[in-house]
């Protein structure tokens, strides 16, 4: 006689069903979602890029994800203590959150300053009076190129208030209102990695990527439109003549040596003869040439382009 076969586990049922707001979907459309991760990524490249010049140290940021989420959740997921950087914006936008723990602010200040990036990791260590002013100046950097990479979806203009160390005791918006939270991870040299939030109030950015101001939210006419006029921008910015000039390596002098100058008198350069000249256009290092000449002019043979120039 053949065993029967056991029984099937009842299916666990849930202890009480959840209630869905209709009008607060907290969950980002395909489409919205994918020009905010656009937009993020171009920022977190550009703060990566700022703070690698700044700290004169490599400093990685990396974009992780987007989500939509209750503002009372979000201050619920939040590290305490941490650098809560309150941001207000210029155009009635509301008021944004920039987390960023205190130990990586501190490498920051610490880099800054000439030191190793050994930072502080003491728990509860608030910023000093020139460190906040620092690390303010620093995230003001930032906050520009946020305002540059969200350009195609709204102006967004922030600037920070103030600083706080205990998320629950800000409160930007209303607890049950929808906020859009970006994640970055930020990594320092090859030991130290952060986690650092932005957090946005949602009810301006999405009303923002459903109009046409969104980057394919405008009608065939407008992208035609738009089109054109990129076209022409382009077309005019070719026309416009500049002045390209041919340099030497500059050459710190006194002015001791520069007022008693008399003709006939040898002023040596820094520029060795085998280094190539720099090809400027206003003050910016566009590419290096060999001097020659062409006919009866002098000239110069370009040798390499620089592929990080404006």
């Amino acid at each position: 006689m053949t065993p029967s076969p056991p029984a099937a586990p009842a299916r666990r049922r849930n202890a009480a069903p959840e209630p869905y707001d209709f009008r607060r979907p907290l969950t980002l459309s395909r489409e919205h979602a994918r020009h905010l991760s656009m937009a993020l990524q171009r920022f977190a490249r550009l703060w990566g890029t700022q703070l690698t010049t700044r700290l004169r140290a490599l400093v990685q940021v990396s974009f992780e994800d987007v989500t939509l989420q209750t503002y009372d959740d979000h201050v619920a997921s939040l590290p305490t203590p941490t650098g809560l950087f309150v941001c207000a914006g210029e155009r009635g936008r509301g008021t944004a959150l920039l987390q960023v723990p205190v130990p990586t602010t501190l490498v920051w200040v610490d880099y800054l300053f000439g030191g190793t990036g050994l930072g502080d990791d003491r728990e509860g260590r608030e910023l000093t009076e020139i460190e906040t002013s620092v690390v303010r100046d620093l995230l003001g950097h930032a906050l520009a190129d946020l305002s540059y990479t969200f350009a195609p979806i709204m102006a967004l203009e922030l600037s920070v208030r103030s600083i706080q160390y205990n998320p629950q005791f800000v409160q930007a918006v209303a607890a049950t209102d929808a906020v859009v939270v970006a994640r970055f991870t930020i990594r320092i040299g090859e030991d130290r990695s952060d986690v650092a939030t932005l957090m946005l109030p949602a009810e301006p950015v999405l009303a923002a990527l459903r109009t046409d101001r969104a980057p394919d939210g405008a009608g065939p006419d407008s992208r035609e439109s738009l089109a054109q006029a990129h076209a022409a921008l382009e077309r005019a910015v070719l026309e416009v003549p500049v002045e390209v000039a041919v340099r030497f390596t500059p050459r710190i002098s006194h002015p001791r040596d520069v007022v008693d100058l008399q003709v006939g008198d040898v002023l040596p350069l820094s520029h060795p003869a085998s280094r190539p000249l720099e090809v400027v256009v206003d003050d910016v290092v566009l590419a290096h040439a060999a001097a020659g000449t062409h006919g009866s002019r002098i000239a110069c043979q370009v040798l390499s382009v620089e592929e990080n120039h404006p």
